[in-house]
């Protein structure tokens, strides 16, 4: 520590570490047991979780961070950064105090919800700490490309990014998937620190598991540093009889040294003599020490010795992945510490009096800055001043968007799927130099080529840090596919891992507050895989990554797979899932228009407020979710006018528009497009005035519909929603059939628009091999079901080509 920081910067940092536990601990404290409680809930906040990374986070923020660096904080820890940022003055004291309150500091830190600059949410745990492993992968491929090198014209160093996880995390599947991809990837300037209290929610953790990581760790190319002994159990090793006392704390089980924390220097003193039993020097040592000197001593492990992490953090002098592995006491320095049932306790009203009494806490002054401080306040407001991390302002960065065409080229076959249309409209962007096409960056976990991404690689490369030749090509052995790596590709090939894929797009998608580059990100993998990386997708979105997800083989559509390739829920996850517009086309035009719409959409960050024409945000952006097939159909050909345009990314437009006598209407969605048009002609004859709906987006028509209906519950009674005028005209005894290759009530709530029956048809059980054909017919979503449908809910003469289809 002496060549980093002066001693006097070390004794501040002492007090600060206090601070920090005090502030979170009493934060915790004010909301479960002073606020106002109106529901009986228990607000919780995790107290004991929090002290024992006090130490280390007042270490790595108030002096090891650099502000280009950026941390994923241990979910349980929020206190401790909320406490932090209110030291550095960029918290409030009635945000702290409403900590899990409306409008408070939350729960765990949130990009879109806190307002003290937070790099990542986290809270799904063990998705944090893969985000910090892919943003260093994000910030690669930005430098790679000549990008983010300079900040207000000065130079911009690389950032680390750094996790802080709980022992526990490490039980997620999601963070061996991301050290695989890692070590794949070439992975630098990483640092994860494992808060290795031995402590989970339910238990004490396994003997020996810091070894498994060690191994683990160092298995795929990281540095590991543990950090084991305070100074204080270090010189004690120095003295006579230490290495004894060093080997006993080595073999000591989790459990026994967890309960022996809790009972304090007597219990210490009690065990260590019956075990180690009168061996002269060892004896001599623990003797010399009063009770309260022997349990300081046995609680001193490196990860509450900010001198020892100081140290081992500056020691770090290159850019490979570190792991630190940081012995900590979970509830340290508070009255439960140790104790197995510390997770979810908080202090009582009588331990907070005894804390704050240690902490030198006078009454009415919780909350003051500088209260029980031994060092002068204008010392420590000095030292704040000068924190390196905080230096230069707001972290969070912005970067100008990119702009993109009213319209995408794309050449259109007679009969083509939305999946091969996807290809072309990717290739005719791969095509060009502009500044468009060099900011997608394109992603795969190990379909590629078969979702329709070659023709683009084949044009821009896949990304590497390194060049790497395609040895195919090398050795003259013909290949579709262009398989060479370098710096300035613009794909990245991922492992076949989902959650991965979408950890990856949230790294990428977050380029523009990270690294002040902006990327437009696009990942495609199938369909019903989607349910796989579920969790990372929500997280993405949570938050507000920006990205374009293309799912595509989707549905039964997808025959010949079978039931475990065949996806049924995904269009009711993009109808729910916020920060995500779905979009399901049927035909290549609506896609181009889609796309266009897509690429623009994600580089919004307006506060507008919500248009009255869709009643949808759609200056506040977000990311989209593209629903392809492989089924090749018949395409329509068209003018693409402004109007229909803008219906297509409203979510839905009239191919065929119903008469004033409309006695039924067949809403379809994407590849089912073919059957409804069949469909239609053959009932035309039987039932009068049919329209036929083609809705491109579900998500975007519910979404507009339910925020119009909000709107006029708040007095505004002219909002009309697009799906509103669409439906404007029906008379009210029309019914209306939906259909789509997916689960049905993706649709089916269309019949509460305006009162009118409906009967939506769909997928509700797994698929199965077959052809389209046969499979459309069992499942019912064939042009019969839905001519057998209109019969049923727009009663009249029997439709006479009824099984004729």
């Amino acid at each position: 520590m002496a060549s980093a920081a002066q001693a006097h910067d070390l004794a501040i940092l002492a007090e600060l570490e206090r601070k920090v536990l005090w502030l979170a601990s009493w934060t915790i404290h004010h909301a479960n047991h002073l606020r106002e409680n109106s529901d009986g809930l228990k607000v919780g906040g995790h107290q004991a979780s929090s002290a024992s990374l006090a130490t280390i986070m007042t270490a790595l923020y108030f002096h090891t961070l650099r502000p280009a660096d950026r941390v994923a904080v241990k979910p349980h820890a929020a206190p401790n950064f909320h406490a932090i940022q209110y030291l550095l003055g960029r918290q409030s004291r009635e945000k702290l105090a409403d900590f899990r309150g409306y409008k408070g500091a939350q729960s765990y830190p949130s990009r879109t919800k806190d307002t003290d600059d937070v790099d990542f949410s986290t809270g799904s745990v063990g998705l944090g700490v893969a985000q910090t492993l892919f943003s260093s992968l994000a910030q690669d491929y930005v430098r790679a490309h000549g990008w983010g090198q300079e900040i207000n014209g000065e130079p911009r160093p690389e950032g680390r990014m750094i996790a802080l996880l709980g022992d526990a995390e490490l039980d997620e599947g999601n963070i061996f998937e991301a050290i695989l991809e890692g070590w794949k990837q070439g992975l630098r300037n990483c640092w994860w620190i494992v808060d290795y209290n031995r402590q989970s929610l339910d238990a004490v953790v396994r003997e020996g598991l810091w070894q498994r990581y060690e191994n683990l760790f160092r298995n795929f190319g990281w540095d590991v540093v543990v950090l084991k002994y305070g100074l204080l159990q270090q010189a004690a090793f120095a003295e006579p009889g230490g290495e004894v006392l060093r080997q006993w704390i080595d073999s000591c089980p989790n459990q026994l040294y967890s309960a022996l924390v809790f009972q304090g220097g007597a219990a210490w003193r009690k065990r260590l003599i019956d075990e180690i039993g009168d061996q002269g020097p060892v004896t001599q040592l623990i003797e010399r020490r009063s009770d309260d000197e022997l349990a300081r001593l046995m609680n001193n492990l490196g990860g509450h010795d900010i001198a020892s992490i100081i140290d081992a953090f500056d020691d770090i002098d290159h850019d490979r992945p570190v792991c630190f592995i940081a012995y900590t006491i979970k509830g340290y320095g508070l009255p439960f510490a140790g104790h197995k049932d510390n997770h979810a306790g908080l202090m009582t009203p009588a331990q907070m009096e005894t804390f704050r009494a240690a902490m030198n806490i006078r009454p009415g002054q919780e909350w003051d800055r500088f209260e029980g401080l031994q060092e002068s306040a204008e010392d420590i407001q000095g030292f704040l001043d000068a924190v390196p991390f905080a230096a230069a302002g707001k972290r969070s960065l912005d970067a100008p968007r990119i702009a993109v065409p009213a319209e995408l080229a794309v050449p259109i076959q007679p009969g083509m799927s939305t999946q091969t249309g996807f290809g072309a409209l990717l290739n005719e962007l791969a095509r060009g130099t502009t500044p468009l096409a060099a900011r997608i960056v394109t992603a795969s976990p190990d379909v590629t080529v078969s979702t329709n991404l070659g023709s683009w690689i084949n044009r821009r490369g896949l990304f590497a840090r390194e060049a790497l030749a395609d040895t195919f090509k090398s050795e003259r052995i013909p290949s579709t596919f262009n398989w060479d790596f370098s710096p300035k590709g613009q794909h990245i090939e991922l492992g076949i891992a989902e959650m991965n894929l979408f950890i990856a797009l949230s790294a990428l998608g977050l380029s523009h507050a990270i690294n002040g580059e902006r990327l437009l990100p696009i990942g495609t993998l199938y369909d019903p895989f989607i349910a796989r990386g579920l969790d990372a997708l929500n997280y993405a979105c949570y938050q507000d990554a920006r990205f374009i997800l293309v799912a595509t083989p989707s549905g039964i559509t997808l025959a010949p797979e079978g039931g475990a390739h065949q996806s049924i829920a995904e269009p009711l996850i993009g109808l729910a899932q916020d920060g995500l517009a779905a979009f399901e086309p049927g035909f290549v035009d609506e896609l181009a228009v889609i796309l266009a719409f897509a690429l623009d959409y994600i580089q919004r960050d307006g506060d507008a407020e919500t248009s009255e024409r869709n009643w949808l945000r759609d200056e506040t952006g977000g990311s989209i979710y593209l629903r392809l097939s492989t089924r090749p159909i018949e395409q329509i050909t068209r003018d693409m006018t402004l109007a229909l345009r803008q219906a297509i990314v409203d979510g839905a437009y009239w191919l065929r528009e119903p008469g004033p006598n409309c006695q039924v209407v067949v809403a379809y969605t994407g590849a089912v497009a073919p059957e409804a048009i069949q469909a239609v002609g053959l009932m035309a004859e039987d039932r009068r005035d049919v329209g036929l709906l083609a809705v491109t987006s579900a998500d975007r028509l519910n979404a507009g519909w339910t925020a119009a209906c909000r709107a006029r519950e708040r007095g505004l009674v002219h909002a009309r929603s697009h799906i509103e005028r669409l439906f404007a005209g029906l008379p009210r005894h029309c019914g209306i059939v939906t259909v789509l290759d997916g689960h049905p009530a993706t649709l089916a709530w269309l019949g509460a628009v305006d009162g009118h029956r409906v009967r939506p048809l769909g997928v509700e059980h797994f698929g199965q091999t077959g052809s389209i054909a046969e499979l459309y017919r069992h499942y019912g979503i064939d042009a019969n079901a839905i001519i057998a449908a209109a019969q049923a809910i727009a009663p009249g003469r029997p439709i006479r080509y009824l099984g004729a289809a």
